[in-house]
Formats: structure tokens, C-alpha cells, sequence
């Protein structure tokens, strides 16, 4: 690759970034928001206000990564600002989670090649260092299944928004009920549910009707009910099991509010 050459390329793919960012930061204005500006006070804020850093590493990101991942957590409903690359995750003994999403992030640095150097050394000149950039990928820790406790902390929700009762109730079932990311699901293979933290939801009720939802899945386990997972999207028995889990949603204990 001749020295020419490789600045130009890098310089296209630092331009083609550029376009993508701007792209987003003015979809984001036109949408009336200000995408680098934490939406302290709003429905928006489901992360604690930090900057963005690597769970592996505990290294902060930064640069144009900062806007980048604020703005992934403002758009998915990310409980926390920690991230992990695929391999990351792997080695802490965790795992990104199926059907999950990264977000590109980029790293932009120097380098010499040996051509360089010793066309240098021959002609006494100083060598040229050649700018790259290098696109990654990393998932938010909410995105990621098994990870250690210090890698996988959410920060609880703030007192008041959970309904005391629907609490009390949540721990008498002793189902694993895990709190974060941005979707509501029940994995019958793990026997665990997951559902976003309150202060992701609008209105609070609607935060406790998708939990006691999920909560109604639980319930068909093959150590509980026992009831048959099996009917895919659209079939008779998938019809059934989400009746099931709908009548979980009018808890008595709701009906006040």
C-alpha cells in the first residue's frame, strides 16, 4: 500500500463516519432533542448521569464515543453506561444476549510502517505517521446475560415507583425477576424475567401490568403449571398463553390506582 494510498482510505472512512454522526445528531434535533445533553428530569434518563466507560477495562470512552453511546442509551432505555466488545463479554464469563444489537464505536490513532522507518533512517528525514481509524462494536451490560455482579449492577429504582404490594408479591413467586435493559421477555429455558426499570415507563402502572405479564408466563413453568410453550406466533396455543399471562395484569392489588 503505497503512502498515499492509505491516508486517503483512512480519510474516507473518517469522513463516511462523520456523515453517519451528523446524520443522527440532526435526526435527533429535528425529533426536538439535544443528543449531547443528558435528559436529566425526563422519561428519557433511565441511566445514571456518568460517562460512558468499559466494563472490562473500567476505561472511560471518549471523544465523539461519549455522544455515540449517550446516545444509544437515551434511544434503547439502557439502565447503566457500562459496555463490553463480544470478546469482553465472553471473558468475564458472560455472553452478549440473542438477537441483541451493538453499537459502532471507533477508535482513531497513528501509525508508523517499517517502509516508513527505513525510508527515514535512509534519508535522514522525519517519518510520516499514517492516521487510521478503527470501527468496534460493544453491547451495553444490559445487553449481556451471566456477567459477574460488579459487571452486571443496575442501580435500584428510586423509592416509590414500585407499588409495595406487586412487590411483595414479585418476591413471593420466587421467580428470578431481573430488572434492566430495554425489553419486557420470559425465557422458559432459564426460567427468569426480565422487564425495564420503572423509571423507563410513562406511567408507573403500565410498568407494573408488564411485569405481572411476564410474571403470568412464569407461572406455565414445568415446575409450576406446567403449561405448553411450544405454539409458535399466531397459533392456537400461543393465543392461549398470552390470555394466561393478560389475566395476570388485573391483580387486585392494582385496581386502586
Amino acid at each position: 500500500m503505497s503512502r498515499k494510498t492509505a491516508p486517503a482510505r483512512a480519510g474516507q472512512d473518517r469522513t463516511s463516519l462523520y456523515d453517519e454522526i451528523t446524520g443522527k445528531i440532526i435526526a435527533e434535533l429535528e425529533a426536538g432533542r439535544v443528543p449531547w445533553v443528558q435528559p436529566w428530569g425526563t422519561a428519557a434518563a433511565k441511566a445514571p448521569l456518568a460517562m460512558p466507560r468499559n466494563a472490562a477495562t473500567d476505561r472511560h470512552y471518549s471523544g465523539i464515543n461519549v455522544l455515540i453511546l449517550w446516545g444509544a442509551v437515551i434511544e434503547h432505555g439502557f439502565p447503566g453506561q457500562s459496555w463490553l466488545t463480544f470478546r469482553q463479554a465472553l471473558a468475564l464469563g458472560g455472553n452478549v444476549r440473542k438477537g441483541e444489537r451493538g453499537t459502532t464505536v471507533v477508535y482513531a490513532d497513528r501509525f508508523v510502517p517499517d517502509d516508513e522507518k527505513r525510508r527515514a533512517r535512509e534519508t535522514g528525514e522525519e517519518a510520516q505517521a499514517i492516521p487510521f481509524l478503527k470501527r468496534f462494536t460493544v453491547f451495553n451490560a444490559a445487553q449481556c446475560e451471566n456477567l459477574p455482579e460488579d459487571v452486571a449492577f443496575v442501580a435500584p429504582p428510586p423509592p416509590g415507583l414500585i407499588e409495595p404490594r406487586v412487590e411483595a408479591l414479585i418476591r413471593a413467586t420466587g421467580i428470578d425477576f431481573r430488572i434492566g435493559g430495554n425489553r419486557a421477555f420470559y425465557v422458559p429455558a432459564l426460567d427468569y424475567v426480565q422487564v425495564p426499570p420503572p423509571q423507563a415507563y410513562f406511567e408507573p402502572i403500565n410498568w407494573h401490568r408488564t411485569a405481572l405479564h411476564e410474571l403470568g408466563h412464569a407461572s406455565g413453568h414445568p415446575s409450576r403449571l406446567n403449561r405448553d410453550f411450544s405454539g409458535s406466533f399466531g397459533t392456537k396455543k400461543y393465543a392461549f398463553e398470552e390470555l394466561v399471562a393478560l389475566s395476570g395484569q388485573s391483580a387486585p392489588c392494582l385496581t386502586h390506582h
